[in-house]
């Protein structure tokens, strides 16, 4: 039987108006995307709903392939539906094989782990992690796991380089999410937003877990918007001491990864066109 696991991100409702069934759906979703294997009650909590709603809510999803529910243990899981929608989405948007040589290089350099996010809503998702070979390694990040925008390098550099009107809105909702973490407020977020984006690569130290911090940058799409982030996660002393080398290899290597995704962008374009003229 396997274990029941608390889901680490909890999301909020929206201060005023009310939530449609699609809307709570979602937010039940994305909390089981933090365990494998989760209670109702911890994921009413964590979706900030009463047990009655979640369980109607799960009982669909049951039925319909997107979640399933262990006989015994009575836990709940992300079900073969959303596997085949997640395979169908990331043959239309997957950063990850652009930015894997990029990984790999950074690890070689530096040893520490790398890790690549992208942009969920006002979370960041970890798609890919290359570990380091130091022996202290930031383990806190692991694929598929969420964090608010704003919380670790990775997901501040998303939220630093969104365009001015949507980071507004976000931090406003976000304002309402940081309970989970203490040492982070939207007056620090700002600030940090405001020394990321005059530096050109974001860096946050000793804030999420003490002694550990990370430095990142945005991958841009050729609009200008974050479509994922490169960061390393590391000591402290091991990010201060190598702040220079460390932007250095990430503006680098988010270039390449920023042209890679260019160039895949038209030839998805030019491959559209050519299936419309097939088509017609």
């Amino acid at each position: 039987m396997p274990p029941s696991t608390r889901p680490r991100v909890v999301i909020k409702r929206a201060p005023g108006g009310s939530t449609s069934s699609v809307e709570r759906a979602m937010r039940v979703l994305r909390v089981m995307s933090e365990g494998s294997g989760v209670r109702l009650t911890d994921i009413a909590a964590a979706a900030d709903l009463d047990k009655a709603t979640t369980l109607r809510l799960l009982e669909v999803m049951v039925r319909d392939g997107f979640v399933t529910r262990d006989a015994q243990s009575k836990q709940f899981t992300l079900g073969p539906e959303l596997a085949v929608l997640g395979a169908a989405a990331l043959r239309r948007f997957d950063p990850r094989p652009l930015a894997r040589p990029s990984l790999m290089r950074l690890t070689g350099l530096f040893h520490d782990s790398v890790v690549l996010s992208i942009p969920s809503g006002v979370e960041s998702l970890c798609i890919d992690v290359e570990e380091g070979s130091y022996p202290i390694r930031a383990n806190y990040l692991t694929v598929g796991s969420r964090r608010p925008l704003g919380v670790g390098a990775g997901s501040l550099a998303l939220l630093a380089w969104m365009p001015e009107d949507e980071r507004e809105a976000a931090l406003e909702i976000l304002s309402g999410q940081l309970e989970r973490y203490p040492r982070i407020t939207p007056a620090l977020l700002r600030e940090r937003i405001a020394e990321a984006r005059e530096r050109g690569y974001a860096v946050l130290l000793d804030v999420v877990v003490e002694r550990m911090g990370g430095i990142a940058v945005a991958i841009l799409d050729p609009q200008g918007r974050p479509v994922a982030a490169l960061s390393i996660a590391a000591l402290n002393e091991r990010i201060l001491t190598r702040e220079a080398a460390l932007a250095q290899a990430l503006l680098r290597e988010a270039t390449v990864c920023q042209v890679r995704w260019a160039e895949a962008t038209r030839a998805d374009r030019r491959g559209a066109g050519i299936s419309k003229e097939t088509r017609a």
